[in-house]
């Protein structure tokens, strides 16, 4: 059999459902209301940033861009993995497949340059106050968001045409959802993935890159702020959430992508699901939860309008 044209004109079987079918409806359930919840929160964050004036600021604006892009990450996997676990035939289309990998992939590195573009954000408001509002400009507040979105965007593009263009000998993909390399491990042996290769150690460079700048950025910041009391409390309010997620959003990246790389396919079929979904199950929650309770405008807003419905 031609796996390779196979593969192209029909689908994937995403064999990663094989140790959920004992309790699908159960697990349906507690998904569907997990996704309902993010939904909730994420939405909820970014309408409140929209419509109030007094939250009109690069920091807020940056955090609804995150917030923005969780909704678009979790768009990519959880509506397809709801109704894979009501259908007893888990199959994605070759072109679905690729769409499903860019949007992860596009997903993770937008929201690390996110990250990126707020540590300087704050950079700028703490360690150079005087010219921050001069140099912050709405147009510059609207280069910035490009940035964070476009660059990734393009890189990814890239990325999985380069995937596009392989012959695959493989139609059975190992998890829930498809990501670039786990179709890249499909193509046949005779397959030139030396490109693939290539664009993947150029991605590590850039994700290297931005961590890099960002923690250049909080140790720039950290010493700055030990000299004034002031400096302290701005820090602690609007950079403590930023440092956390970064260190959250670190974690994760180089756990799943080591794991794809060199884990061990002994591991029980559902914790290799769980690895590869960290990025989709604990970041979209994590946000909103962390900035709506650290940043006192957003805090300050949501008790307030609590305040009114319970009067």
């Amino acid at each position: 059999v031609n796996w390779s044209i196979y593969c192209h004109l029909q689908s994937f079987i995403l064999s990663g459902f094989n140790e959920t079918m004992n309790f699908t409806v159960p697990l349906f359930s507690v998904t569907l209301l997990y996704y309902c919840v993010i939904l909730f929160f994420n939405i909820s964050l970014v309408l409140l940033i929209v419509l109030d004036e007094s939250l009109h600021e690069p920091m807020y604006i940056f955090l609804s861009s995150l917030c923005i892009n969780a909704l678009y990450g979790t768009t990519g996997f959880y509506p397809k993995f709801l109704s894979d676990l009501l259908s007893s035939s888990h199959r994605i289309s070759y072109e679905g497949c690729l769409l499903q990998a860019f949007i992860m992939y596009s997903c993770v590195c937008c929201n690390l340059s996110i990250v990126a573009v707020m540590a300087f954000d704050r950079y700028m408001a703490i360690c150079r106050p005087l010219h921050y509002y001069s140099f912050m400009t709405k147009r510059r507040l609207s280069q910035l968001v490009c940035f964070s979105w476009l660059t990734p965007f393009c890189i990814f593009a890239i990325h999985v045409l380069l995937t596009a263009r392989l012959k695959l000998c493989g139609i059975k993909i190992q998890r829930v959802l498809c990501l670039n390399w786990l179709i890249v491990k499909l193509a046949c042996p005779e397959a030139d993935t030396f490109s693939n290769n290539i664009s993947a150690y150029v991605i590590l460079v850039i994700n290297v890159s931005h961590w890099l700048f960002i923690i250049w950025t909080y140790l720039y910041l950290i010493k700055t702020c030990v000299r004034s009391r002031e400096d302290r409390v701005k820090f602690m309010q609007t950079c403590v959430p930023h440092l956390t997620s970064l260190i959250i959003n670190v974690t994760l990246i180089a756990f799943d992508s080591m794991y794809l790389r060199f884990g061990s396919i002994d591991l029980p079929q559902s914790l290799q699901n769980f690895i590869t979904l960290e990025f989709v199950i604990i970041r979209p929650v994590m946000y909103p939860l962390m900035y709506g309770f650290n940043l006192t405008k957003i805090r300050n807003r949501i008790l307030s309008l609590i305040y009114l419905k319970g009067k």
